[in-house]
């Protein structure tokens, strides 16, 4: 089967000081933060330096130590055709802990190499709500029916809107504090 096409596009981390690592990425690289919250039991923080990415890094406070330091490595892909395909070839494969996520800010497959290092595959979703946001994903379905069933889940959310609007949103307030 020929893979999709697909981009290194973020990186997640564990890290042993989360506050530490968030104020050296802000104030020394200039990253800020367009989320933050619980997965997995842990705090994370979502960082970008570009208001068209919702995050280029994200760190999550490591609770075990036997964890490797990354949290994921992310790879964009073009379409939810791509996506299939891409399960399609990690089942083939049998990748262990394969599990397909609706993020509503994307919809992904993750698994894990041969080390235990979990990768993520994933498409952008014309959406957005306060992150992290972990549901199950059917790509079973038709792309209209994906997003149709992606927009009815979120849609009651409060912080719920168009990627378009979030973009424009976090663009202004980055602007804002840059000045």
């Amino acid at each position: 089967m020929t893979l999709p096409k697909m981009k290194l596009a973020h990186m997640g981390i564990n890290v042993k000081n989360l506050s530490v690592m968030e104020a050296f990425y802000t104030e020394v690289l200039g990253f800020k933060a367009s989320d933050r919250g619980v997965a997995r039991g842990s705090p994370l923080v979502f960082l970008t330096r570009d208001p068209t990415d919702h995050h280029q890094i994200v760190f999550q406070e490591q609770r075990k130590t036997d964890e490797t330091t990354i949290n994921q490595i992310s790879f964009q892909l073009e379409d939810l055709d791509g996506l299939r395909k891409m399960r399609d070839v990690l089942v083939k494969a049998q990748v262990k802990e394969l599990r397909c996520v609706d993020h509503c800010v994307a919809w992904s497959v993750y698994c894990h190499d041969p080390e235990g290092n979990r990768l993520e595959f994933f498409v952008d979703a014309p959406f957005y709500v306060n992150q992290p946001m972990i549901q199950d994903l059917n790509l079973d379905q038709s792309d209209e029916d994906v997003i149709e069933s992606t927009r009815r889940k979120f849609l009651a959310d409060p912080s719920f809107c168009s990627a378009g609007e979030w973009r424009e949103r976090f663009a202004r307030s980055s602007a804002a504090s840059m000045s």
